[in-house]
């Protein structure tokens, strides 16, 4: 009788600690279900950015992930940069203006550069033959396949004097390197090994 009671006694607590066993997987399950369905919510909820459209509703606009965006952004960089670079106005400020902007995108080599065209007199010779200098990006070429990146811009120059127009061609190529975003730099890039390929007058327009 005594073996008895402990054999159902031994059934018992296998049985409980089945269930117990059970309880926890299930309890478990139930708790990485509901950490997985939180983080996809949270990341759901991520992708969706409403916007105020006019003061007057909200519209739905759907984020992209950083990493699609990064070959438009590197783009945008090296043209803001040649932009900056290349167009400058017979005016010492608005020249020093220009400069110091593009140097927050480009390492050393574009200092270099500028160190190199202010030696010469270039920017000296713009003002004093009240010379204007403008630019029109073509297109921007870049390759995402290796890091750092590497970028080629082809641009054409317009040189604006008092009796003519000398437009130029312009081609460059350097390397991306990956950056802290800042005011002074939005997009997170950081230009380096910049060099100009090709500088040559396509031709002269009378004014």
């Amino acid at each position: 009788m005594q073996f008895k009671s402990l054999t159902n006694i031994e059934s018992s607590f296998k049985q409980m600690r089945l269930f117990l066993i059970i309880f926890i997987s299930l309890t478990f399950c139930l708790s990485v279900y509901i950490v997985y369905t939180a983080f996809s919510f949270a990341k759901k909820s991520r992708e969706k950015i409403y916007v105020l459209d006019h003061g007057k509703s909200l519209m739905l606009a759907l984020s992209q992930d950083i990493k699609q965006n990064r070959p438009v952004e590197a783009r945008d960089h090296v043209k803001r940069f040649h932009e900056l670079f290349f167009t400058l106005s017979p005016d010492q400020k608005a020249i020093d203006y220009n400069i110091n902007q593009a140097l927050n995108l480009c390492d050393e080599s574009a200092r270099n550069e500028y160190a190199n065209l202010k030696e010469a007199g270039y920017f000296m010779n713009l003002i004093a033959g009240n010379v204007s200098q403008e630019i029109r990006i073509d297109s921007v070429q870049t390759n995402f396949n290796d890091y750092p990146y590497t970028a080629k811009c082809y641009a054409t120059q317009t040189i604006i004097r008092s009796t003519s127009e000398t437009q130029r061609s312009l081609i460059s190529q350097c390397q991306l390197r990956d950056v802290i975003r800042s005011d002074n730099n939005p997009h997170g890039f950081l230009m380096e090994k910049w060099r100009v390929l090709e500088n040559r007058d396509l031709k002269v327009i009378s004014r």
